[in-house]
């Protein structure tokens, strides 16, 4: 014997118990990151939000739960200015670097005096002459600890108006830095600029024939760009070629020709060079080129 069928007033409260349960899931408030990130990614799912959005929000969210010593750029890696160093000296490194702010040691890497902002340097082009003083343009550093949230030091970047924070240890040593844009490249993804879309331009033009090259130039491209010969069995930049001329690290300023190429040391550390300038030998026009351009 079969059963009846329900009644249509047994239909309308099934109905409304499941679309009761419906609202009740939807307007729950989340109990977790985890329920959270469910719904929107539902909604993302239903293109209520597009993906990039949704990519924002995780980012986010996982900007809430880090550290600041798992983003920072380590102290290894700071491109940093000492304070005895003439603006001859340590501009090769503002140059190269492309940053416009940078860390200021004293006596040893745990000395931080300031921070200097690149555009701070600007009078010097209209003044030269003037008495150069580095101590007297530094800005304040902002020092804060490893263990420090991301979402809090964002906060303070805002409301402070500070860019760059110098990170201690728990000891009181520097143990890298960490900047505003690093912040939020976690939240939006990677922030390109100019100097990160001329981040493979290896040679530079900056007078009829004056380069500035860096020193981990390929020497294959090097050749293509100045039609020049060297050898790339021994090594694969030109930094490693000038090195081997040299037979040490070279200081600022030290010179070596190889070829029709004179290549002056710009930057470098106690292990490699970094940038150089490079001339190269103009050919005197014989007799007979010339009459050939006359003619």
């Amino acid at each position: 014997m079969s059963e009846d069928p329900p009644s249509s007033e047994e239909n309308k409260a099934s109905k409304s118990s499941w679309f009761q349960r419906l609202l009740n899931r939807l307007g729950a408030e989340p109990k977790s990151r985890e329920e959270l990130l469910d719904i929107i990614k539902g909604a993302a799912n239903n293109k209520v939000v597009d993906q990039e959005a949704l990519s924002i929000i995780e980012g986010a969210l996982g900007v809430a739960s880090l550290h600041v010593r798992e983003i920072m750029i380590p102290r290894a890696q700071m491109v940093a200015i000492h304070c005895h160093e003439s603006p001859e000296e340590f501009l090769p490194k503002v140059i190269e670097s492309g940053h416009s702010r940078f860390p200021v040691l004293g006596e040893n890497a745990d000395d931080i005096k300031g921070i200097l902002l690149a555009k701070d340097l600007l009078p010097l082009i209209l003044n030269r002459d003037a008495t150069f003083s580095l101590e007297s343009i530094l800005r304040p550093a902002n020092i804060i600890p490893e263990s420090k949230r991301l979402n809090v030091l964002l906060k303070e970047f805002r409301e402070k108006r500070y860019h760059m924070a110098i990170v201690i240890d728990e000891y009181g040593g520097v143990s890298g830095l960490l900047t505003i844009e690093d912040i939020l490249e976690e939240i939006v993804g990677e922030i390109e600029d100019e100097t990160d879309e001329d981040e493979e331009e290896y040679i530079r033009q900056v007078a009829d024939n004056d380069f500035i090259v860096k020193a981990l130039t390929p020497i294959e491209d090097f050749n293509v760009y100045f039609y020049s010969q060297f050898s790339d069995d021994d090594f694969d930049t030109i930094g490693g070629i000038v090195m081997q001329a040299f037979g040490h690290v070279p200081g600022r300023n030290e010179k070596v020709v190889l070829g029709d190429f004179t290549f002056r040391v710009l930057y470098s550390d106690n292990r490699k060079i970094h940038l150089l300038r490079v001339s190269r030998k103009v050919k005197k026009k014989s007799k007979k080129d010339k009459n050939q351009a006359d003619a």
